[in-house]
Formats: C-alpha cells, structure tokens, sequence
C-alpha cells in the first residue's frame, strides 16, 4: 500500500527547480476570432501543420521534434500547485505522493504526483474523487480542484462522504500549457481497463484509485475546460499526429458539461449547470443544436460514451460522474470566475447527490 508520509510534498518542494516569478502564469489566450481564423484558414487552404507530413500518421522522430517545440515551460508547477498542496496538510486533510513522471531525466522527481484526502477516511461512507488536470493547459481544472478543498463546503461533506482529490494529474502538460503529456499521448484517452493505459499520467491515478481499494465509487468528477487553442493548435495537431484531415469545429462560448451516454444521470447533470449558471454562462448549441459536434441532451449536457473513449470520468465506474467544461477564453469570464465555476460545479454536484441519497450532514 501507499504511504501518507508528512514529508512527501516537503521533499518534491525542495527536489522542484524554481522557476523565475516573471515566468507567465499562462500562455496569452489567442482571441476568438484570431483562434478561430486559424482554424478556418488551416482547413480552407490546406496548410499542413508544421511538424510531419499531411496523410501521414508521425514518427517517433517526429513525436520527438513536437516535444522540442513546447518544451520550455511557461509557468511552475512547484509555485502554482505544489506549494497549494503543502498548505493544505493538518487536522484536515492527509496528502499522498502515488507516483512520479519520468520527463526529466536529470531530475526524477521534477514531476512527482499528489492527491489529497478528507480526514478520517471512513470505507463505511460513500466515496467521491475529483480530478484536475488531466489536461494540463486546462488551468481551471486545476485550480478549481484546490479552491474545492479549501472551500467550507469541502469540509461540511466530509462528515457524511470521503474525498479524494487529485488536483493535477498532468503536470508536465500543466507548466507547458499543452494537452498532450511529453510523449504526445492525450491523457484522456488513456483509461483503458482491459489494457495497459497509453499514458503514464493515467496508469498512475488508476493503480492509485485500485489501491485505496474502494468497493464502489459514488461520484467522480473530472474538471476540464475548452479552449480557442483547441481549434487554433490541439485538433491540428492531433490530426497531423494521426495522419488524418483536419476539420473545424466551434469552440462553444460557456459552460457544459459531459454525462455518460451509458448512464447520464439527467437530474445530476441538471444540477450542475443550475449550480454553475450563478457564477457563470452556460455554453449555447450551434446552429445544428450541437456541442463540439454532439447533440444537447439539455441545457448545456452532452453525452459520450466514457468507457469507449477512455475518458477520466470512466475510471471508478462511479455511479454518478460528469465532465466539466468551462470556456476560460470568453471575454466574459475572468480567471478567478471560471476557478468558482469549477467549484460550483463540484458543489452542486454533491448537494445534489447528498439529497437523492439521503445522506446526513
């Protein structure tokens, strides 16, 4: 079994190079239409992405030379995540190291990884994970996981449910502002359960949750934004990795979120965006009813099918899950904004769970 040692964050801390407090702490947003003029004209003129060759899916080389594009980091996970995750230690919440990425061969703890647990973990309660960071450029994910914990609604559903957070799974991706993790592998596609996960971002938190040894999960939230730089930079990308055409979409303007198309839980669904519509906007559907090319189910929900994706949100086989989208580069939301969006989704989520269960705080 893992070890909750008190000195884990401590040691990580001091193992972490410090990065210059000039460093940005994200990349400058393209502006919507600036992302999506990007997009079109990509798609209109055929211009091939920079790296490979069009039709054709990259070579290990090639992989190599998109890592050497984005390699140099753009902001700390020591200051931003790591030094948050300390704080948290005490009468609280216990922090447990469960693994390390490998992406820095000079320095193997450069990437270590962390979840934090409500106090007093009782297996006679439900349990509830909440995960961050699976992409790493989804900054609100992130830090809306550890605003979560530091909330009073944190601790007030601690007395009837316990809580696993793991607030950045993929932190390599989370200082280079990237989606994919160093080896230009999509974290969340990469929850297999009948193989080896693709990613090790993945086989980590997996063999994590197996080993907490948790009988049945009852929610599982994964925290996620949408971006203009998924249209601008992500889905070029990943075409010209897979060797396929490139066909834009629209980055939707707003929060949504994805159910289980195997178990979408409505009533659940509902009661996130009813939560999240008090701190920010809810993402409309195209003009086809559509977001990111499916169907609304309701207001702001769509639906995939998690196990077949292999998506976070299908790891635990939770009984209630979600995906939250939020849109950091609308001009009506500010940074801070879309944090409390994350955490009113979170909260709606389990006030809502805390009632049709019949739990008692």
């Amino acid at each position: 079994s893992l070890m909750r040692t008190a000195s884990c964050v401590s040691r990580a801390l001091s193992a972490t190079r410090a990065f210059s407090p000039r460093a940005p702490a994200r990349r400058p947003p393209a502006s919507r239409a600036s992302s999506t003029a990007v997009a079109a004209s990509m798609a209109a003129t055929k211009r091939p992405y920079p790296i490979g060759t069009p039709g054709v899916p990259w070579t290990d080389d090639e992989k190599k030379q998109w890592r050497a594009s984005v390699e140099s980091p753009s902001r700390s996970y020591q200051e931003e995540v790591l030094a948050k995750i300390e704080a948290l230690r005490g009468p609280n919440f216990d922090v447990q190291r469960y693994g390390s990425l490998p992406y820095d061969e000079s320095d193997p703890e450069r990437f270590p990884l962390f979840a934090v647990f409500t106090k007093a973990w009782d297996e006679t309660r439900p349990s509830v994970l909440i995960t961050g960071g699976v992409h790493g450029y989804e900054t609100s994910g992130v830090q809306g996981a550890l605003a979560f914990l530091n909330s009073p609604q944190c601790l007030n559903f601690a007395k009837v449910m316990n809580i696993a957070v793991a607030p950045c799974v993929s932190p390599w991706g989370y200082e280079r502002v990237q989606r994919w993790n160093a080896e230009a592998v999509d974290p969340n596609r990469s929850f297999a359960k009948s193989a080896p996960p693709p990613a090790r971002e993945a086989a980590a938190l997996m063999r994590l949750v197996n080993e907490l040894g948790v009988k049945s999960w009852l929610v599982h939230i994964d925290l996620h934004e949408t971006t203009d730089s998924d249209e601008s930079e992500f889905r070029p990308a990943k075409a010209a990795r897979d060797g396929e055409d490139y066909e834009p979409d629209v980055v939707p303007d707003g929060f949504y979120c994805v159910a289980d198309s195997k178990n979408p839980q409505p009533g659940f669904q509902k009661a996130i965006i009813d939560a999240v519509r008090l701190v920010t906007h809810i993402a409309p559907p195209d003009a086809n009813g559509n977001i990111i090319g499916e169907k609304i189910t309701q207001e702001g929900v769509i639906e995939y099918p998690l196990d077949d994706l292999m998506l976070c949100a299908s790891m635990t086989g939770a009984k209630y899950t979600s995906t939250s989208e939020v849109y950091p580069d609308s001009p009506n939301a500010s940074a801070a904004e879309c944090n409390k969006a994350q955490v009113a989704c979170v909260v709606g989520a389990l006030e809502y769970v805390v009632e049709k269960e019949g739990l008692r705080r």
